[in-house]
């Protein structure tokens, strides 16, 4: 898809207008917490069906505590046909009984509340199940009251054929045209994803009104807060022109009009204002927004604009790709990674927010694609979590990744479950003239079911995860990836996100300090310098001296020295005692080998896959 490039210009909403919808409670919260996507139907299943639920979380929520992660995220758990793995939605206000029931989701409430973790509920508005009764009205006639809640559009003459065709050329994200003609009516209704998933049209007030009414249902259940789905699909140009075609292209790109569209930003304070606003209790609200550029990024979370604390962003992960398709992986050139986080850290410095994350539901495991899954995976996987959660902004950890989980080995198309990778298979063996063999070979690397094998909590045949048949596969490499290996090991990778996560729960500097890229055109390490001064920790701590972290790591198999000015420190005393200009040693604070006692130099030589951490305190 297009990355929309224009900032909207639009001025910025006034700071006065609302304010009276201040909560009583620490707004910035969330700036010292760490998020865990939980992606339910591969989580633990309680009742041996082979597919994660509710009580099976439950059973869960001690291990998250010992983690330390402050925030669950849940993916959908709402009822729906599962055509999309929950992500097409028949019922907002109801739990699908394959993950339990209401009451179930009340215990998991009220079970991470009484451990002090926030329960962030997964929400997708940009479109509905085509069961969802609101559309099973829209399409039971054309002058149904509902009508409107969908984009319904005439079929027109197709340019080249002149036979009736879809309303524009676009196409959806799941392959195919992203339009589905309605026999019934007559007429097409559009959906930027499955043909079961159709959009909603939010010119209309009464969708609006009609989603800003289940939100608070939903905050009023104890629910803190959402991650949105594709929230900045929501606004879209009326029109809805054709887009351009790429040569070797079924389809145009409509992103340009549907991406970041002209009344976002009035959306999205809009549904602040009826929904969050006067909350007596700290929420979070996140918006999964493909093609969000850094300038736009800033006005969505300005907190002065009351719109969303932070966006996901798409743009490292799409390093990876040839113009920014999956199914052509490319090798990633780790200068490409640093500039790409460099630029939003710099970006939203001063105003707004960055999310952290190597992986989530839709992405391939991080071990896999950013590090070594093979002899380095458990070095690789520490690595990777201390660079993230160093960096300003709030972390996530998707499930899994705390214990090193790599990407699966699908032998044959019939072992995919997603409806992504299956309906590309279908369209490049069918239209595009790929050999099975090749499409297979594509989707390997990033397929988002290698996101969604089951949690490894054992050694068992099925991972601890089910004792009956599993969904999906599961990994087979529980046999010594699980964790109950990892547990109550001191070295293992779910112990080294533990010492990341209390890091930045004990260091202000981790979730206050400023960002400084180093090393920027090295293609193997990896550093940067965070660093809080003593007036700014002050206003935290009384009287105590400002703090910096240097942050060190090897993307490589090879050791890989380098040389650091001023040590790194960004002053020309290279780390050393200096008490009487108010610099003191620097201490290795965090490392995946074996701590040593030395402190930084000029010139540093990093183990494959080494994590350094160092930290001094300076009252300058």
């Amino acid at each position: 898809m297009t990355t929309h490039v224009d900032p909207v210009t639009e001025p910025p909403v006034s700071v006065d207008a609302d304010a009276d919808d201040e909560v009583t409670t620490d707004p910035g919260w969330f700036r010292k917490a760490v998020v865990y996507q939980i992606y339910p139907r591969s989580f633990a299943d309680s009742d041996d069906d082979g597919i994660g639920d509710l009580p099976g979380i439950i059973s869960k929520l001690d291990y998250l505590k010992k983690l330390g992660v402050d925030v669950v995220w849940l993916s959908p758990i709402y009822t729906s046909p599962q055509d999309d793995n929950g992500y097409d939605i028949s019922n907002y206000r109801d739990v699908d009984p394959i993950f339990g029931t209401l009451a179930d989701l009340q215990k998991l409430t009220d079970g991470l509340h009484s451990r002090g973790m926030k329960l962030v509920m997964d929400l997708v508005v940009n479109h509905t199940s085509d069961e969802h009764p609101w559309f099973v009205e829209s399409r039971s006639s054309k002058d149904n009251p509902k009508r409107d809640w969908y984009w319904w559009r005439t079929p027109r003459e197709h340019p080249e054929t002149d036979t009736p065709a879809e309303p524009n050329n676009w196409g959806s994200a799941f392959s195919g045209p992203a339009w589905e003609f309605d026999q019934a009516t007559g007429e097409y209704y559009l959906h930027l994803f499955s043909r079961k998933q159709p959009d909603l049209n939010w010119e209309s007030p009464e969708v609006r009104a009609a989603v800003y009414e289940m939100m608070n249902w939903w905050l009023d259940r104890g629910v803190d807060g959402f991650r949105m789905d594709v929230i900045n699909f929501i606004s879209k140009d009326t029109a809805l022109p054709d887009g351009p075609r790429a040569d070797g292209k079924l389809f145009g790109d409509g992103s340009l009009h549907f991406m970041s569209g002209p009344r976002i930003h009035e959306f999205l304070h809009e549904m602040h204002l009826e929904v969050f606003a006067g909350r007596d209790k700290p929420l979070l609200t996140v918006g999964e927004m493909p093609g969000v550029t850094v300038d736009d990024a800033v006005l969505f979370t300005d907190p002065a604009r009351r719109e969303v604390d932070m966006v996901f962003q798409f743009e490292h992960v799409a390093l990876d790709q040839e113009d920014g398709n999956k199914w052509r992986p490319r090798k990633l050139r780790l200068t490409d990674l640093k500039r790409s986080l460099g630029r939003w850290q710099d970006a939203l410095a001063e105003r707004g927010w960055n999310s952290l994350y190597w992986g989530n539901h839709d992405q391939a495991r991080a071990v896999s694609r950013f590090g070594d899954d093979g002899h380095y995976r458990e070095l690789s996987a520490k690595m990777l979590a201390g660079i993230l959660h160093l960096h300003r902004g709030t972390p996530y950890v998707y499930q899994g990744e705390e214990l090193g989980m790599t990407n699966m080995s699908f032998g044959a198309i019939s072992d995919y479950r997603d409806i992504e990778v299956l309906n590309h298979h279908r369209e490049a063996t069918t239209h595009l003239g790929h050999t099975d063999a090749e499409v297979l070979a594509a989707l390997a690397p990033l397929n988002r079911d290698n996101a969604r094998t089951p949690v490894q909590w054992d050694a068992s045949r099925h991972g601890g995860f089910t004792t009956g048949s599993p969904w999906i596969a599961v990994n087979p490499n529980t046999s010594h990836i699980n964790a109950a290996e990892q547990e109550d090991n001191p070295d293992s990778v779910f112990s080294f996100y533990r010492q990341v996560i209390a890091l930045r729960h004990s260091e202000p500097v981790v979730a206050e300090g400023d960002f400084t890229m180093l090393l920027p055109d090295d293609e193997h390490v990896y550093a940067f310098r965070r660093s809080l001064s003593a007036a700014a920790t002050a206003a935290s701590s009384a009287a105590a001296p400002g703090v910096q972290l240097l942050v060190l790591g090897n993307f490589s198999g090879q050791d890989r020295t380098v040389a650091l000015d001023g040590g790194g420190w960004g002053d020309d005393e290279a780390g050393a005692a200096e008490p009487e200009l108010g610099h003191y040693p620097a201490e290795l604070v965090l490392g995946n080998y074996p701590l040593e006692a030395t402190g930084t130099h000029a010139e540093i030589t990093l183990r494959p896959w080494e994590l350094k951490v160092f930290r001094r305190q300076h009252n300058t």
